[in-house]
């Protein structure tokens, strides 16, 4: 049910609770009310998994339950992966690299052109396997929505359509990149959208809420240097298809734009990463200090291992480079995380998966998996 077509706050909560369970409830910030409903069933100790609630949180409402004690949990549902939607062979396992697998190898037939078509598509699972015309106006119809709406919440004021599209275009172009509120309002009013920084944060903020921006927070280890770690987040959207589509750049123009295909690829790495992260409980953020060493995606598990990453379309000077950046990385943690490094890999949009002479790993996004 979208609460969304029901009349929205007007609905009576017991209303839309009824009826067969599971139930599932899209949109239901609409009806904020439904929130207090659900903990009261959940207290009878009824069966689990009755009701579901689909959608982003209106404001504060986190902070009034939702946690084992109370029977409701909050589970983050993002795009699929390469791996979820078919276009990984999964010919390497990360929890196995986890457990001590020392080299990888493997074999995808998935081309650089293949890629594009991938991160244009996204990982939506209503349009998986339908043709790419279908698929693009499926992501730029989304798109649409996003500004139409305006990021617009029951509980917030409306946004100006013209002011979302600005701050959508900014943080396209700055995926991958620790994008400052500076920068992005420099964007915006370059395209005639000015606007105060408090406005922008409002603009973010709702974006954030409505699971569009997704933000990666920064790892920030004991290192054996006096170098400062970087704790500004970088700059992602929740699908890099979301970006293509607010850049206007197909399959073909991202061939044409490598610099914006590798960005978008980084934030394509990510986002698959976090899936296979959550599979095997752990989070992933990113690392940068101040003499500019960085590592795009380092993921961390619960019982303190971790790994690194970097991302690259896959030229050799790339590959050299992230490798050298990883293997740096290493040596400036201090000794006891240095302890807990399970692994460090380059992950490239190319065909064949090795292990470098220096122990990093060279793996194709297609070939990965939890």
């Amino acid at each position: 049910m979208d609460v969304s077509e029901t009349g929205g706050s007007a609905a009576l909560p017991q209303d839309l609770l009824a009826g067969q369970c599971p139930r599932l409830l899209d949109e239901w910030q609409w009806a904020p009310a439904l929130w207090d409903s659900v903990r009261r069933a959940a207290a009878k100790g009824l069966s689990p998994g009755r009701y579901i609630l689909a959608g982003p949180d209106p404001a504060g409402i986190r902070g009034t339950g939702g946690g084992v004690s109370d029977g409701i949990g909050h589970i983050r549902m993002g795009t699929m992966s390469l791996h979820e939607s078919g276009d990984s062979v999964g010919h390497v396992s990360l929890g196995g690299l986890f457990g001590g697998q020392g080299e990888v190898g493997g074999y995808s037939d998935r081309m650089l052109s293949d890629i594009s078509a991938m991160l244009v598509r996204g990982g939506w699972p209503g349009i998986i396997g339908k043709p790419d015309a279908s698929a693009a106006q499926f992501v730029k119809g989304y798109c649409r929505r996003i500004i139409r709406d305006g990021a617009a919440f029951p509980d917030a004021p409306g946004r100006d359509p013209d002011k979302t599209r600005a701050v959508l275009v900014s943080l396209s172009t700055r995926t991958a990149t620790p994008a400052s509120r500076a920068e992005v309002l420099a964007d915006a009013a370059a395209s005639g959208q000015n606007m105060h920084a408090n406005t922008l944060d409002g603009y973010i903020r709702d974006l954030r809420r409505m699971c569009v921006v997704e933000n990666l927070d920064a790892w920030i280890p004991e290192l054996r240097t006096k170098s400062v770690v970087r704790t500004s987040p970088t700059r992602h959207l929740t699908d890099p298809s979301l970006a293509a589509a607010m850049l206007g750049k197909d399959a073909d123009g991202l061939i044409e734009d490598l610099k914006t295909f590798g960005s978008l690829f980084e934030s394509m790495v990510v986002r698959d990463l976090r899936a296979y992260a959550t599979a095997l409980g752990g989070s992933v953020l990113h690392y940068r200090d101040g003499d500019g060493l960085e590592a795009d995606a380092v993921i961390r598990l619960g019982d303190g291992r971790w790994a690194a990453f970097e991302a690259d379309l896959g030229t050799t000077k790339g590959i050299d480079g992230g490798a050298r950046s990883l293997l740096t990385l290493k040596k400036r943690v201090d000794d006891d995380v240095r302890s807990k490094m399970a692994f460090c890999a380059v992950i490239t949009a190319g065909r064949v998966a090795y292990t470098r002479r220096d122990g990093v790993h060279v793996i194709p996004l297609t070939c990965l998996r939890p």
